[in-house]
């Protein structure tokens, strides 16, 4: 008899049965379960499409015992082969010498994947931080959602971890990176909980993610590197078009020719110092809208139908889609939250911004998710920081449709799809507080007749989304960068050397996980380069 490990793909269990997963991954086979001395689960997805039979869907390794002969007839079945573990590639690194050490400029997961890369490598990164640390940065930011009172360099967006600290720290990519694999081992050994590995769609929430984040930082700096909070670049130097050095806080001169850009989609200041030293970027599309909220057992029946509440399921979530009849405009789902709640995630003083967080957990029992239209630069013109303007507009509308207290403009889906008095009649998880208003008036007529016709394709497709208990909150505008700061090949600015952009602010990422790759590759680029810092 021969061990072979085989990968065996699409591995159904239905809920209606007690099978174990031994038992479909040995019926898959053709052989008994005692044939199986292990199987280790490498994907897991819930096949919800027919209500009556939901499954859990496995990609699975096993050791199968079998006869020397019968190997091939396994791995010619549909969705067997032979497995063969990955191996991380290591990097390739260059020879010119640093003079200087990099610089990381911001902390969330895109700065925190470059910086660990070249900590491990030995090129003694800086980080630097514009906000708070974690712990003081989460009690700034329960203080503001207590009672409004703002805080410029400590909030949602800015401090140690980035906008996805308050989050549900999901995970999903459409990215198909194989490096994505060693991202999330790296994540899992920094304090992520290990089922994000498997899962199909892995989150981590806020409470564990900021676990992670503190695991990160500790790496870095015990692998060499340092990391400076409250520590914000507010200008660039360069020479001939190549970086020379940055300033720190407005007075402190630090000396670099090499600089990973991780700003964050949210760091208005810091794109309008790139646009005065010419650094290129252009306007890119992105999208706003609104937040929608509804009980979260109303979602689980409209996607679980009779298995809603089953404990090998947890709360469901939703991916929604709706395009105009001609195709210019499209109302979506983005940033789906389970069982989480709705969030103040103001970056400037004197703007409303909501955005989606929930804990590991999901435990709230409300399920929320950012309902936004596409703009694009057609509708707020080409210059690379008309998208910030377009944004301000309405985060200052919605302000003012608050109360001027950072209290959010809000209005059930029923007012809002009949255009009548606006009401509150359900319940709204958003802090400081709510105002009834018509949200139609704090967003462009384009996107809000979008969000109507979206809206009331949504309840034909999951039972009740448009009905008495959906509640709105506006605004969401930050769901990605408005502009873009232009690369070539070597992941260097095209304009200015030794500038190295990267992750979502700087327009190459949408979301934890493609920022972190994005980093990951960025800080590689730079190895490619240069050699070790001594």
């Amino acid at each position: 008899m021969k061990k072979t490990l085989l990968r065996i793909n699409d591995v159904k269990v239905s809920l209606k049965t007690e099978k174990t997963l031994r038992d479909a991954v040995a019926k898959k086979l053709g052989v008994r379960p005692s044939a199986l001395s292990e199987v280790t689960v490498l994907h897991r997805a819930v096949d919800a499409r027919r209500k009556d039979d939901v499954c859990l869907l496995y990609h699975v390794t096993a050791a199968v015992d079998v006869p020397a002969g019968h190997l091939k007839k396994l791995s010619g079945r549909p969705g067997v082969t032979e497995y063969v573990r990955p191996e991380p590639e290591p990097p390739r690194l260059g020879t010119l010498p640093l003079a200087e050490r990099p610089v990381v400029i911001g902390a969330g997961p895109g700065g925190l994947m470059a910086a660990l890369e070249l900590a491990k490598y030995g090129y003694r990164p800086l980080l630097v931080e514009r906000g708070r640390s974690l712990a003081r940065r989460v009690e700034d930011v329960e203080a503001f959602w207590r009672t409004g009172r703002f805080d410029p360099c400590s909030n949602v967006q800015f401090g140690m971890g980035g906008a996805g600290t308050f989050s549900d720290g999901k995970l999903t990519t459409r990215v198909n990176d194989p490096v994505m694999a060693d991202i999330l081992q790296a994540f899992v050994a920094a304090g992520a909980p290990p089922e994000i590995l498997t899962e199909h769609k892995p989150h981590v929430g806020t409470d564990k993610l900021r676990a992670m984040v503190t695991g990160l930082a500790r790496k870095i700096e015990r692998l060499g590197g340092d990391i400076r909070c409250e520590t914000q670049v507010t200008d660039f130097h360069f020479r001939d078009g190549a970086l020379t050095g940055l300033v720190l806080n407005g007075t402190e001169m630090v000396l670099t020719t090499t600089a990973i850009l991780a700003c964050g989609h949210s760091a208005r200041d810091t794109y309008a110092v790139l646009a005065e030293r010419q650094v290129g970027m252009e306007a890119k599309a992105f999208s706003i809208g609104l937040r929608v909220e509804h009980p979260q057992t109303l979602i689980d029946r409209a996607q679980y139908g009779a298995f809603a509440g089953h404990p090998r399921l947890g709360p469901a979530d939703y991916a929604l889609v709706y395009h105009t009849p001609d195709r210019s405009r499209a109302a979506y789902s983005f940033c789906m939250c389970p069982g989480g709640r709705v969030v103040a995630a103001a970056s400037e003083a004197g703007g409303v911004v909501v955005n989606g967080m929930s804990l590991y957990k999901r435990d709230s029992g409300i399920a929320n998710s950012a309902l936004v239209v596409n703009v694009t630069p057609s509708d707020f013109g080409t210059d690379p920081l008309a998208g910030i303007a377009f944004q301000r507009q309405y985060e200052r509308l919605a302000f003012t449709a608050g109360g001027q207290t950072y209290h959010a403009p809000a209005q059930s889906v029923e007012t809002f799809l009949r255009g009548t008095t606006p009401a509150l009649t359900g319940q709204y998880s958003y802090r400081p507080g709510v105002m009834p208003y018509r949200l139609e008036e704090v967003l462009p007529p384009y996107v809000s007749s979008t969000l109507k016709l979206g809206l009331a394709q949504f309840g034909r497709r999951l039972d009740g989304f448009d009905g008495p208990q959906g509640m709105l909150t506006g605004v969401e505008t930050r769901t990605s960068a408005p502009l873009r700061i232009l690369r070539g090949k070597d992941y260097q600015s095209v304009t200015h050397r030794g500038l190295y952009p990267c992750g979502e602010g700087c327009g190459y990422a949408g979301g934890i996980m493609s920022a972190a790759l994005d980093g990951y590759h960025v800080a590689r680029a730079l190895m490619a380069l240069y050699r070790p810092f001594a």
